[in-house]
């Protein structure tokens, strides 16, 4: 599988009023043709900057961004032009031109492109109809939705015929039900088209729901990277135990209880393992809170257990988790 992108010990600061900030520090890591990966992490976690340097709207301090082999910073201008031309993007304000049309703003890049305009609008019209919204063409931004208005932008991104598509907080400024129609029209995209994209977001949910790896970002590092599933099923970095697992809202009973997560997956999602426990056991647990989820199409879930006093009967609990399969880590208290 050919790589896309392809960064190499990355850093970038940035100086302001004689100070500097290090907002990457030592990024490594690569993206693949035909995926769709996630990079997340919280408000100011350097995700925004990184994304920046994929098509060098950010030049990097140190380090090497490379497409498709090619080293972003040797490349000459009219040589990065042609290379941004393949790596559209698309932004949660939308920025689509308020006084055009929607079949107008579809055609912006291929008239920047030089594209004949019978040629134009054949190719914008195609783009609508990916996109369903075609009946929309001759309407303005300002009488459509939050959703209709991303589905004009990522039109107007795919004109082009681009290599990949970047989604800065695509999905931010959007409802719930806008956000999965938007995710889904994407995936569809991905998998029709063999569009890479690239996901910028601040939302677990977003990732859980369409990206084939993630790259969790914290503090300007790279403090996890790795398939969707395996995170969530067994995230190794506190900032994504942060980002998988929702904080339990339960103290426990005293001072001497544990709090565990358990962990499952589809192939465990079924299995009546608190049943089994107590019957195969005699140990009894008190669930303290529970959620279950999709991740690629595969059910999720996640447990909150409140376990005996006695530490005896806590390793047996632990053990008997364990052995069964399940990821099982030790919660601290709210």
């Amino acid at each position: 599988m050919a790589e896309v992108f392809k960064l190499d010990h990355v850093y970038k600061n940035f100086k302001n009023d004689g100070k500097e900030f290090l907002a990457l520090e030592d990024v490594s890591l690569s993206i693949n043709e035909g995926e769709i990966f996630g990079i997340i992490g919280m408000s100011g976690a350097g995700k925004s900057t990184l994304v920046r340097t994929l098509n060098r709207l950010e030049d990097v301090t140190d380090g090497k961004v490379s497409f498709y082999d090619k080293n972003l910073a040797d490349l000459k201008a009219t040589e990065l032009r042609l290379v941004r031309r393949q790596i559209a993007m698309i932004f949660q304000s939308f920025n689509l031109l308020g006084q055009r049309s929607v079949l107008s703003n579809v055609m912006q890049p291929l008239r920047i492109a030089g594209v004949p305009r019978s040629q134009r609008k054949e190719k914008a019209l195609e783009m609508l109809r990916v996109v369903g919204l075609e009946d929309k063409k001759n309407e303005y931004p300002a009488r459509l939705s939050g959703g209709q208005r991303q589905r004009v932008a990522i039109a107007r991104a795919l004109a082009a015929d681009p290599k990949v598509l970047l989604c800065d907080e695509a999905t931010s400024a959007l409802d719930p039900k806008m956000t999965g129609e938007i995710l889904d029209l994407l995936k569809t995209i991905n998998e029709t088209r063999k569009l890479t994209i690239v996901i910028i977001t601040h939302e677990m949910s977003v990732v859980e729901k369409i990206c084939d790896r993630v790259a969790i970002i914290d503090k300007g590092k790279l403090a996890e990277l790795g398939e969707v599933k395996e995170i969530f099923r067994n995230p190794q970095s506190e900032p994504a135990r942060k980002l998988v697992f929702p904080s339990n809202p339960f103290d426990p009973s005293g001072n001497d209880s544990k709090l565990i997560r358990i962990v499952f997956d589809g192939l465990d999602a079924n299995r009546p393992f608190i049943a089994d426990l107590v019957e195969k056991t005699g140990r009894k647990v008190n669930i303290l809170s529970a959620n279950t989820k999709s991740v690629g199409g595969i059910g999720y879930g996640q447990m909150v257990l409140e376990l005996p006093k006695d530490e005896t009967q806590q390793k047996e609990i632990i053990k008997f988790f364990r052995d069964g399969g399940l990821s099982v880590q030790e919660v601290t208290a709210p």
